[in-house]
Protein backbone atom coordinates (compact mmCIF):
# COMPACT_ATOMS: atom_id res chain seq x y z
CA UNK A 1 0.00 0.00 0.00
CA UNK A 2 1.58 3.54 -0.91
CA UNK A 3 2.15 5.73 2.38
CA UNK A 4 -0.28 8.24 2.82
CA UNK A 5 2.41 10.26 4.97
CA UNK A 6 4.23 13.26 3.07
CA UNK A 7 7.38 12.59 0.90
CA UNK A 8 10.29 14.36 1.13
CA UNK A 9 12.73 14.78 -1.28
CA UNK A 10 16.93 15.29 -1.40
CA UNK A 11 19.93 15.11 -3.42
CA UNK A 12 23.33 13.90 -2.54
CA UNK A 13 26.71 14.87 -3.36
CA UNK A 14 26.65 13.36 -6.38
CA UNK A 15 24.12 15.43 -8.15
CA UNK A 16 24.61 15.91 -11.49
CA UNK A 17 24.33 19.17 -13.82
CA UNK A 18 22.94 17.94 -16.87
CA UNK A 19 23.21 21.39 -19.34
CA UNK A 20 24.19 20.76 -22.70
CA UNK A 21 24.90 22.95 -25.66
CA UNK A 22 22.19 21.74 -27.90
CA UNK A 23 18.88 21.53 -26.81
CA UNK A 24 16.37 20.59 -23.91
CA UNK A 25 13.27 19.86 -24.44
CA UNK A 26 9.69 19.19 -22.31
CA UNK A 27 9.86 17.08 -19.45
CA UNK A 28 7.67 16.21 -16.89
CA UNK A 29 8.21 17.31 -13.24
CA UNK A 30 9.47 15.42 -10.66
CA UNK A 31 7.04 13.35 -8.67
CA UNK A 32 7.19 12.20 -5.09
CA UNK A 33 6.85 8.85 -3.98
CA UNK A 34 3.27 8.81 -2.88
CA UNK A 35 0.54 8.98 -4.80
CA UNK A 36 -1.70 12.19 -5.23
CA UNK A 37 -4.33 12.59 -2.74
CA UNK A 38 -7.59 14.14 -3.41
CA UNK A 39 -7.71 17.90 -4.43
CA UNK A 40 -9.14 20.23 -2.50
CA UNK A 41 -9.11 21.69 0.81
CA UNK A 42 -7.18 24.35 2.84
CA UNK A 43 -3.48 24.45 4.23
CA UNK A 44 -1.26 26.36 6.35
CA UNK A 45 2.56 27.40 6.30
CA UNK A 46 4.67 29.11 8.84
CA UNK A 47 6.77 32.13 7.26
CA UNK A 48 8.61 34.96 8.58
CA UNK A 49 7.80 38.32 7.12
CA UNK A 50 8.98 39.06 3.08
CA UNK A 51 10.69 42.04 2.54
CA UNK A 52 8.88 42.05 -1.30
CA UNK A 53 6.89 40.14 -3.17
CA UNK A 54 7.98 41.23 -6.73
CA UNK A 55 10.29 39.03 -8.03
CA UNK A 56 12.71 41.53 -8.83
CA UNK A 57 13.15 42.98 -6.13
CA UNK A 58 13.79 40.24 -3.48
CA UNK A 59 16.40 37.90 -2.68
CA UNK A 60 14.95 36.96 0.46
CA UNK A 61 14.16 32.62 1.45
CA UNK A 62 11.00 33.85 3.21
CA UNK A 63 9.75 35.59 0.01
CA UNK A 64 10.95 33.47 -2.03
CA UNK A 65 8.58 30.58 -0.86
CA UNK A 66 5.62 32.74 -1.42
CA UNK A 67 6.93 33.75 -5.40
CA UNK A 68 7.25 29.93 -5.52
CA UNK A 69 3.47 29.46 -6.23
CA UNK A 70 2.95 32.78 -7.75
CA UNK A 71 4.85 32.47 -10.62
CA UNK A 72 6.54 29.85 -13.08
CA UNK A 73 9.98 30.73 -14.33
CA UNK A 74 11.40 29.60 -17.58
CA UNK A 75 13.35 26.68 -15.93
CA UNK A 76 13.22 24.30 -12.51
CA UNK A 77 15.26 22.20 -10.66
CA UNK A 78 13.78 18.90 -10.18
CA UNK A 79 13.49 18.57 -6.65
CA UNK A 80 15.02 14.50 -7.18
CA UNK A 81 18.18 15.45 -8.54
CA UNK A 82 18.40 18.85 -9.33
CA UNK A 83 18.14 18.88 -12.80
CA UNK A 84 17.24 21.52 -14.66
CA UNK A 85 13.96 21.02 -16.51
CA UNK A 86 11.65 23.32 -18.37
CA UNK A 87 8.63 24.76 -17.03
CA UNK A 88 7.19 28.55 -18.51
CA UNK A 89 9.67 27.87 -21.04
CA UNK A 90 8.95 24.34 -23.47
CA UNK A 91 12.96 24.45 -24.80
CA UNK A 92 16.00 26.14 -24.71
CA UNK A 93 18.83 26.24 -27.34
CA UNK A 94 22.99 27.24 -27.72
CA UNK A 95 25.20 26.14 -29.96
CA UNK A 96 28.18 27.99 -27.96
CA UNK A 97 26.48 28.83 -24.51
CA UNK A 98 26.55 32.78 -25.47
CA UNK A 99 23.78 32.78 -27.86
CA UNK A 100 20.29 31.23 -26.15
CA UNK A 101 17.09 30.87 -27.80
CA UNK A 102 14.18 30.33 -25.32
CA UNK A 103 11.13 29.43 -26.33
CA UNK A 104 7.68 29.29 -24.03
CA UNK A 105 4.57 27.42 -23.23
CA UNK A 106 1.86 29.47 -25.36
CA UNK A 107 -2.00 29.62 -24.35
CA UNK A 108 -0.84 31.00 -21.03
CA UNK A 109 -1.79 33.82 -19.12
CA UNK A 110 -1.51 36.11 -16.23
CA UNK A 111 -4.06 36.19 -12.51
CA UNK A 112 -5.70 39.11 -14.25
CA UNK A 113 -6.10 37.53 -17.81
CA UNK A 114 -2.90 38.97 -19.55
CA UNK A 115 -1.58 36.50 -21.87
CA UNK A 116 1.72 35.45 -21.06
CA UNK A 117 4.40 36.21 -23.83
CA UNK A 118 8.65 36.46 -24.47
CA UNK A 119 7.66 39.99 -23.60
CA UNK A 120 6.87 39.79 -20.63
CA UNK A 121 10.01 37.97 -19.36
CA UNK A 122 11.91 40.68 -21.15
CA UNK A 123 10.35 43.58 -19.58
CA UNK A 124 10.80 41.72 -16.38
CA UNK A 125 14.42 41.43 -16.98
CA UNK A 126 15.12 44.85 -18.42
CA UNK A 127 13.37 46.32 -14.75
CA UNK A 128 15.34 44.30 -12.61
CA UNK A 129 18.51 44.96 -14.25
CA UNK A 130 18.21 48.98 -14.78
CA UNK A 131 20.51 50.28 -11.49
CA UNK A 132 18.56 52.97 -11.33
CA UNK A 133 15.51 51.20 -10.13
CA UNK A 134 17.28 48.94 -6.96
CA UNK A 135 15.94 45.82 -7.33
CA UNK A 136 18.28 43.21 -5.29
CA UNK A 137 18.34 40.87 -7.67
CA UNK A 138 20.21 43.76 -10.78
CA UNK A 139 23.10 41.08 -10.37
CA UNK A 140 21.43 38.18 -11.97
CA UNK A 141 21.42 39.66 -14.63
CA UNK A 142 24.93 41.29 -15.25
CA UNK A 143 25.75 38.25 -17.73
CA UNK A 144 23.33 39.67 -20.50
CA UNK A 145 25.52 41.42 -23.06
CA UNK A 146 24.22 45.67 -22.19
CA UNK A 147 24.10 45.07 -18.22
CA UNK A 148 26.74 48.02 -17.93
CA UNK A 149 24.80 50.38 -20.07
CA UNK A 150 22.07 49.85 -17.61
CA UNK A 151 24.43 49.71 -14.42
CA UNK A 152 27.69 52.39 -15.68
CA UNK A 153 30.31 51.87 -12.90
CA UNK A 154 31.10 55.53 -12.82
CA UNK A 155 30.03 57.12 -9.69
CA UNK A 156 27.33 59.58 -10.67
CA UNK A 157 26.85 58.54 -14.21
CA UNK A 158 23.32 58.25 -15.82
CA UNK A 159 22.58 54.70 -17.99
CA UNK A 160 22.49 54.91 -21.98
CA UNK A 161 19.96 52.65 -22.16
CA UNK A 162 16.80 51.22 -20.24
CA UNK A 163 16.50 47.94 -21.82
CA UNK A 164 19.43 44.90 -21.69
CA UNK A 165 21.14 44.86 -25.84
CA UNK A 166 20.93 40.80 -25.28
CA UNK A 167 17.58 40.62 -25.40
CA UNK A 168 15.76 40.38 -28.51
CA UNK A 169 11.93 39.34 -28.59
CA UNK A 170 11.87 36.73 -32.12
CA UNK A 171 7.82 36.45 -31.51
CA UNK A 172 5.36 36.08 -29.39
CA UNK A 173 6.29 32.75 -27.58
CA UNK A 174 10.16 32.81 -28.68
CA UNK A 175 12.91 35.17 -27.03
CA UNK A 176 16.58 35.24 -27.85
CA UNK A 177 19.40 36.13 -25.05
CA UNK A 178 22.93 37.19 -25.65
CA UNK A 179 25.60 36.53 -23.24
CA UNK A 180 28.34 38.75 -22.70
CA UNK A 181 30.64 35.41 -22.52
CA UNK A 182 29.68 32.16 -22.84
CA UNK A 183 27.68 30.90 -19.64
CA UNK A 184 27.37 27.05 -19.33
CA UNK A 185 25.10 27.06 -16.32
CA UNK A 186 22.51 29.56 -17.88
CA UNK A 187 19.44 27.36 -18.08
CA UNK A 188 20.30 26.93 -14.11
CA UNK A 189 20.09 30.43 -13.84
CA UNK A 190 16.23 30.50 -15.19
CA UNK A 191 15.01 28.98 -12.40
CA UNK A 192 15.81 31.72 -9.93
CA UNK A 193 12.15 33.71 -9.11
CA UNK A 194 13.93 36.90 -10.82
CA UNK A 195 13.38 35.59 -13.83
CA UNK A 196 9.54 35.24 -13.82
CA UNK A 197 7.35 37.22 -15.46
CA UNK A 198 5.86 40.31 -15.18
CA UNK A 199 2.27 41.69 -16.50
CA UNK A 200 2.49 45.37 -18.06
CA UNK A 201 0.50 46.72 -14.99
CA UNK A 202 3.62 45.49 -12.47
CA UNK A 203 6.63 47.28 -14.65
CA UNK A 204 4.29 50.38 -14.92
CA UNK A 205 4.20 50.37 -10.94
CA UNK A 206 5.95 48.01 -8.77
CA UNK A 207 5.40 49.49 -5.75
CA UNK A 208 1.96 49.00 -6.22
CA UNK A 209 2.18 45.48 -7.28
CA UNK A 210 4.93 44.92 -4.56
CA UNK A 211 1.77 43.91 -2.14
CA UNK A 212 -0.05 42.51 -4.33
CA UNK A 213 1.32 40.85 -7.19
CA UNK A 214 -0.02 39.67 -10.05
CA UNK A 215 1.94 35.83 -11.35
CA UNK A 216 1.60 33.36 -13.83
CA UNK A 217 1.55 30.66 -11.12
CA UNK A 218 -0.83 27.88 -9.94
CA UNK A 219 -1.52 30.31 -7.35
CA UNK A 220 -2.60 33.93 -7.08
CA UNK A 221 -2.97 35.80 -4.49
CA UNK A 222 -6.10 36.14 -2.43
CA UNK A 223 -6.61 39.96 -1.21
CA UNK A 224 -3.87 41.71 -0.01
CA UNK A 225 -0.50 40.93 2.07
CA UNK A 226 -1.34 41.80 5.41
CA UNK A 227 2.07 42.63 6.53
CA UNK A 228 2.69 40.65 9.59
CA UNK A 229 -0.41 38.32 9.51
CA UNK A 230 -1.13 36.11 6.79
CA UNK A 231 -0.38 36.32 3.15
CA UNK A 232 -3.78 33.74 1.44
CA UNK A 233 -3.02 32.16 -1.75
CA UNK A 234 -6.22 30.32 -4.04
CA UNK A 235 -6.08 27.72 -6.82
CA UNK A 236 -5.16 29.99 -10.37
CA UNK A 237 -8.40 28.19 -12.19
CA UNK A 238 -7.08 29.21 -15.54
CA UNK A 239 -3.76 27.89 -14.95
CA UNK A 240 -2.02 25.88 -18.01
CA UNK A 241 1.35 25.39 -16.63
CA UNK A 242 2.02 21.68 -15.56
CA UNK A 243 2.33 22.40 -11.83
CA UNK A 244 -1.39 21.23 -11.07
CA UNK A 245 -2.33 22.31 -7.86
CA UNK A 246 -3.90 20.09 -5.71
CA UNK A 247 -4.89 22.06 -2.38
CA UNK A 248 -7.79 25.21 -3.38
CA UNK A 249 -5.63 27.65 -0.77
CA UNK A 250 -2.39 27.96 0.75
CA UNK A 251 -2.37 30.46 4.26
CA UNK A 252 1.34 31.49 4.94
CA UNK A 253 0.81 32.73 8.39
CA UNK A 254 3.42 35.04 9.58
CA UNK A 255 5.33 34.53 12.67
CA UNK A 256 8.42 36.55 14.12
CA UNK A 257 10.54 33.51 15.62
CA UNK A 258 10.67 29.87 14.62
CA UNK A 259 10.20 28.98 18.31
CA UNK A 260 6.72 30.65 18.24
CA UNK A 261 5.95 28.51 14.75
CA UNK A 262 6.93 25.38 16.56
CA UNK A 263 4.57 26.12 19.42
CA UNK A 264 1.86 26.69 16.92
CA UNK A 265 2.48 23.48 15.37
CA UNK A 266 2.41 21.32 17.91
CA UNK A 267 -1.15 23.23 19.26
CA UNK A 268 -2.05 22.61 15.47
CA UNK A 269 -2.32 25.41 13.97
CA UNK A 270 -0.39 25.88 11.36
CA UNK A 271 0.28 22.44 9.31
CA UNK A 272 3.94 23.01 8.20
CA UNK A 273 7.20 24.05 9.38
CA UNK A 274 9.90 24.12 6.93
CA UNK A 275 12.15 25.09 9.14
CA UNK A 276 12.30 23.51 13.13
CA UNK A 277 14.92 25.15 15.42
CA UNK A 278 17.39 22.54 16.24
CA UNK A 279 17.22 22.73 19.64
CA UNK A 280 13.10 21.88 18.88
CA UNK A 281 14.49 18.62 16.85
CA UNK A 282 14.82 16.17 19.28
CA UNK A 283 11.15 16.95 21.09
CA UNK A 284 9.85 17.02 16.84
CA UNK A 285 11.38 13.90 15.72
CA UNK A 286 9.22 12.09 18.95
CA UNK A 287 5.94 14.25 18.48
CA UNK A 288 5.91 14.10 14.98
CA UNK A 289 7.81 10.64 13.87
CA UNK A 290 7.79 10.42 9.85
CA UNK A 291 6.29 13.55 9.68
CA UNK A 292 9.56 15.19 10.74
CA UNK A 293 12.91 15.02 8.30
CA UNK A 294 16.16 16.47 8.45
CA UNK A 295 17.74 16.56 5.12
CA UNK A 296 20.99 17.61 4.08
CA UNK A 297 21.65 21.89 2.82
CA UNK A 298 23.02 23.88 0.37
CA UNK A 299 22.33 26.54 2.89
CA UNK A 300 25.43 27.94 4.76
CA UNK A 301 25.74 30.71 7.31
CA UNK A 302 29.18 33.10 7.59
CA UNK A 303 30.31 35.90 8.92
CA UNK A 304 30.57 38.82 6.86
CA UNK A 305 33.35 41.33 7.24
CA UNK A 306 33.28 45.14 5.63
CA UNK A 307 36.97 44.95 4.31
CA UNK A 308 36.40 48.65 3.50
CA UNK A 309 37.17 49.42 7.04
CA UNK A 310 40.28 50.17 8.31
CA UNK A 311 39.98 47.41 11.02
CA UNK A 312 39.31 44.97 8.84
CA UNK A 313 40.97 45.01 5.32
CA UNK A 314 44.19 43.03 6.94
CA UNK A 315 43.60 39.41 5.70
CA UNK A 316 45.12 38.38 9.09
CA UNK A 317 42.61 40.29 11.61
CA UNK A 318 40.03 38.24 9.11
CA UNK A 319 41.93 34.74 9.47
CA UNK A 320 42.51 35.55 13.57
CA UNK A 321 38.44 36.08 13.89
CA UNK A 322 37.73 32.90 11.94
CA UNK A 323 40.27 30.59 13.83
CA UNK A 324 39.09 32.27 17.24
CA UNK A 325 35.41 30.52 16.64
CA UNK A 326 34.73 27.21 17.69
CA UNK A 327 32.26 25.93 15.41
CA UNK A 328 31.85 22.69 16.48
CA UNK A 329 31.05 23.86 20.23
CA UNK A 330 28.59 26.22 18.89
CA UNK A 331 26.63 23.75 16.44
CA UNK A 332 26.73 21.19 19.51
CA UNK A 333 25.32 23.45 22.09
CA UNK A 334 23.03 25.79 19.78
CA UNK A 335 21.82 23.27 17.20
CA UNK A 336 21.94 20.04 18.65
CA UNK A 337 24.79 18.68 16.33
CA UNK A 338 22.80 19.27 13.70
CA UNK A 339 24.62 21.89 11.42
CA UNK A 340 28.07 20.87 10.67
CA UNK A 341 30.98 22.79 11.10
CA UNK A 342 31.95 24.24 7.89
CA UNK A 343 35.18 23.54 6.38
CA UNK A 344 34.52 25.40 2.95
CA UNK A 345 32.82 27.96 1.42
CA UNK A 346 30.19 25.67 -0.61
CA UNK A 347 27.73 23.18 1.03
CA UNK A 348 28.51 19.29 1.01
CA UNK A 349 25.44 18.57 -1.30
CA UNK A 350 27.51 20.40 -4.34
CA UNK A 351 29.34 18.90 -7.01
CA UNK A 352 33.31 20.08 -6.21
CA UNK A 353 32.32 20.32 -2.39
CA UNK A 354 36.15 19.52 -0.88
CA UNK A 355 35.50 18.33 3.11
CA UNK A 356 38.60 20.52 3.80
CA UNK A 357 39.24 23.55 1.49
CA UNK A 358 39.32 25.64 4.27
CA UNK A 359 41.97 24.11 6.25
CA UNK A 360 43.63 25.52 9.52
CA UNK A 361 41.56 28.96 8.80
CA UNK A 362 38.52 27.33 9.82
CA UNK A 363 40.12 24.94 12.78
CA UNK A 364 39.35 26.13 16.47
CA UNK A 365 43.05 27.93 17.21
CA UNK A 366 43.10 30.08 19.46
CA UNK A 367 46.24 30.45 20.49
CA UNK A 368 47.26 30.56 16.62
CA UNK A 369 44.43 33.36 16.20
CA UNK A 370 45.70 35.54 18.78
CA UNK A 371 49.54 35.49 17.43
CA UNK A 372 47.94 36.12 14.01
CA UNK A 373 45.57 38.85 15.71
CA UNK A 374 48.58 40.39 17.28
CA UNK A 375 50.81 40.70 14.38
CA UNK A 376 48.39 42.09 12.70
CA UNK A 377 48.24 44.69 14.88
CA UNK A 378 45.04 43.88 16.67
CA UNK A 379 41.31 45.58 17.10
CA UNK A 380 40.59 49.36 18.17
CA UNK A 381 36.77 50.32 18.82
CA UNK A 382 33.75 48.62 19.40
CA UNK A 383 33.12 45.74 17.82
CA UNK A 384 29.24 45.72 16.29
CA UNK A 385 27.40 42.54 15.07
CA UNK A 386 24.75 42.82 12.86
CA UNK A 387 22.09 40.03 13.04
CA UNK A 388 18.46 39.94 12.10
CA UNK A 389 15.74 39.02 14.53
CA UNK A 390 13.95 36.16 12.54
CA UNK A 391 14.99 33.50 14.63
CA UNK A 392 16.62 33.47 18.49
CA UNK A 393 19.53 31.14 17.60
CA UNK A 394 21.11 34.16 15.72
CA UNK A 395 21.92 35.80 18.78
CA UNK A 396 22.69 32.47 20.57
CA UNK A 397 25.60 31.97 18.19
CA UNK A 398 26.34 35.88 18.08
CA UNK A 399 26.91 36.02 21.30
CA UNK A 400 29.04 32.50 21.06
CA UNK A 401 31.10 34.28 18.85
CA UNK A 402 31.31 37.58 20.90
CA UNK A 403 32.41 36.08 24.18
CA UNK A 404 35.10 33.71 22.24
CA UNK A 405 36.28 36.83 20.54
CA UNK A 406 36.22 38.61 23.83
CA UNK A 407 38.39 35.47 25.39
CA UNK A 408 40.38 34.46 22.54
CA UNK A 409 41.48 37.76 21.27
CA UNK A 410 41.34 40.21 23.85
CA UNK A 411 38.60 42.12 22.32
CA UNK A 412 37.15 44.67 24.78
CA UNK A 413 33.93 46.12 23.07
CA UNK A 414 31.31 44.31 21.49
CA UNK A 415 27.61 45.60 20.73
CA UNK A 416 24.50 43.90 19.16
CA UNK A 417 22.85 45.73 16.12
CA UNK A 418 19.84 43.34 15.83
CA UNK A 419 16.94 44.01 13.74
CA UNK A 420 14.10 42.75 11.54
CA UNK A 421 15.22 41.46 8.24
CA UNK A 422 13.30 43.80 6.19
CA UNK A 423 15.45 46.06 7.62
CA UNK A 424 18.96 44.64 8.15
CA UNK A 425 18.81 43.77 4.19
CA UNK A 426 18.97 47.27 2.72
CA UNK A 427 21.50 48.51 5.52
CA UNK A 428 23.92 45.51 4.65
CA UNK A 429 23.24 45.95 0.71
CA UNK A 430 24.29 49.83 1.28
CA UNK A 431 27.14 49.06 3.23
CA UNK A 432 26.34 51.19 6.29
CA UNK A 433 26.84 48.75 8.50
CA UNK A 434 29.88 49.49 11.01
CA UNK A 435 30.84 46.00 11.86
CA UNK A 436 30.87 42.28 10.98
CA UNK A 437 27.06 41.00 9.74
CA UNK A 438 25.66 37.48 9.76
CA UNK A 439 25.38 36.18 6.21
CA UNK A 440 23.45 33.38 4.97
CA UNK A 441 23.05 31.94 1.81
CA UNK A 442 20.30 29.30 0.24
CA UNK A 443 21.63 27.73 -2.53
CA UNK A 444 19.56 28.68 -5.92
CA UNK A 445 20.92 25.78 -8.01
CA UNK A 446 23.53 23.01 -7.37
CA UNK A 447 26.68 24.78 -8.34
CA UNK A 448 29.92 25.97 -6.85
CA UNK A 449 29.53 29.27 -9.02
CA UNK A 450 26.12 29.85 -7.26
CA UNK A 451 27.74 30.75 -4.14
CA UNK A 452 30.96 32.73 -5.81
CA UNK A 453 28.95 34.95 -7.86
CA UNK A 454 26.24 35.20 -4.64
CA UNK A 455 28.50 36.07 -1.85
CA UNK A 456 30.88 37.80 -4.38
CA UNK A 457 29.19 40.00 -6.94
CA UNK A 458 30.48 43.28 -7.85
CA UNK A 459 29.44 45.80 -4.88
CA UNK A 460 29.03 43.09 -2.60
CA UNK A 461 28.18 43.57 0.99
CA UNK A 462 31.63 42.98 2.55
CA UNK A 463 33.29 45.07 -0.20
CA UNK A 464 36.01 42.88 -1.42
CA UNK A 465 37.31 42.58 -5.10
CA UNK A 466 40.07 40.39 -6.90
CA UNK A 467 40.72 40.60 -10.22
CA UNK A 468 42.39 36.85 -10.35
CA UNK A 469 39.43 35.82 -8.51
CA UNK A 470 36.65 37.12 -11.21
CA UNK A 471 38.76 35.92 -13.88
CA UNK A 472 39.08 32.31 -12.58
CA UNK A 473 34.81 32.40 -12.34
CA UNK A 474 34.80 33.60 -15.62
CA UNK A 475 37.02 31.10 -16.83
CA UNK A 476 34.83 28.47 -15.03
CA UNK A 477 31.76 30.03 -16.75
CA UNK A 478 32.67 29.32 -20.12
CA UNK A 479 33.32 25.77 -19.53
CA UNK A 480 31.70 22.68 -18.36
CA UNK A 481 31.75 19.58 -16.37
CA UNK A 482 35.17 19.04 -14.50
CA UNK A 483 36.99 21.66 -16.47
CA UNK A 484 34.19 24.40 -14.89
CA UNK A 485 34.44 22.99 -11.50
CA UNK A 486 38.11 23.11 -11.36
CA UNK A 487 38.18 27.01 -11.74
CA UNK A 488 35.39 27.35 -9.42
CA UNK A 489 37.70 25.83 -6.85
CA UNK A 490 40.86 27.91 -8.22
CA UNK A 491 38.30 30.82 -7.28
CA UNK A 492 37.56 29.36 -4.22
CA UNK A 493 40.50 28.90 -2.83
CA UNK A 494 41.41 32.66 -3.12
CA UNK A 495 38.51 34.09 -1.58
CA UNK A 496 39.59 31.67 1.50
CA UNK A 497 42.80 32.60 1.44
CA UNK A 498 41.20 36.35 1.80
CA UNK A 499 38.38 35.91 3.67
CA UNK A 500 36.14 38.48 3.59
CA UNK A 501 33.73 35.90 4.37
CA UNK A 502 34.60 33.08 7.56
CA UNK A 503 32.35 30.48 6.88
CA UNK A 504 30.53 29.07 9.84
CA UNK A 505 28.69 26.32 9.29
CA UNK A 506 26.57 24.08 6.35
CA UNK A 507 22.35 23.96 7.93
CA UNK A 508 20.66 20.61 7.72
CA UNK A 509 17.76 21.51 7.21
CA UNK A 510 14.37 20.41 9.63
CA UNK A 511 10.73 20.30 8.84
CA UNK A 512 7.83 19.13 10.45
CA UNK A 513 3.96 18.89 9.39
CA UNK A 514 0.51 18.07 10.74
CA UNK A 515 -1.60 15.05 10.29
CA UNK A 516 -3.70 17.02 8.17
CA UNK A 517 -1.37 17.27 4.94
CA UNK A 518 0.44 14.50 2.81
CA UNK A 519 2.14 14.59 -0.61
CA UNK A 520 5.35 16.59 1.37
CA UNK A 521 7.77 17.81 -1.50
CA UNK A 522 10.39 20.12 -0.28
CA UNK A 523 14.05 20.47 -2.19
CA UNK A 524 17.13 21.99 -0.80
CA UNK A 525 17.12 24.87 -3.71
CA UNK A 526 15.68 28.12 -3.85
CA UNK A 527 11.85 26.40 -4.43
CA UNK A 528 12.14 24.99 -0.86
CA UNK A 529 8.72 23.43 -0.17
CA UNK A 530 6.40 22.85 -3.25
CA UNK A 531 3.03 24.60 -2.58
CA UNK A 532 1.39 23.13 -5.36
CA UNK A 533 2.25 19.67 -4.94
CA UNK A 534 0.35 19.06 -1.48
CA UNK A 535 -2.94 17.56 -0.45
CA UNK A 536 -5.02 17.83 2.21
CA UNK A 537 -6.65 15.42 4.13
CA UNK A 538 -10.23 15.98 3.97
Amino acid sequence: MTPRHPTVLTTSAALALTLTATACGPTEPGTSNSSPGRPGGTYSVALTEPDHLLPGRTTSSYSLQVLQGLFDTPAALDPKNGNVRPLAATSWSTSDNTVWTIRFRPGTTFHNGEKVTAASFADAWNAAAYGPNGWDTNYYFSQIKGYEALNPAEEGAEPTARRLAGLKVLDATTLQVTLKAPFGQFPMLLSFPAFAPLPTAATADPDRHDTAPIGNGPYRLDGRWERNEKITLKKFSAYRGPRTPMADRVDFKIYTSRETAFTELQAGNVDILTTVPAANAPQARRLFGDRFSVRPSGTMDYLGLPVKDPRFDDPRIRKAISMAIDRKGITQAIYNGVYKPATSLVGDVIPGHRPDACGPTCAYDPAAARRLFDEAGGFEGTLELYFSNADTTYEQWMTSIANQLKENLGVKDVKFRKMAPADLSPLLNEGRNKGPFRQNWVIDYPSIQNYLDGLYYPGNRTGWSDKEFDALVKKGNAAQGAEAVAAYQQAEDIALRELPYIPLWNWQDQSAWSDRVADVVIDPYVSGLHLDRVTVEQ
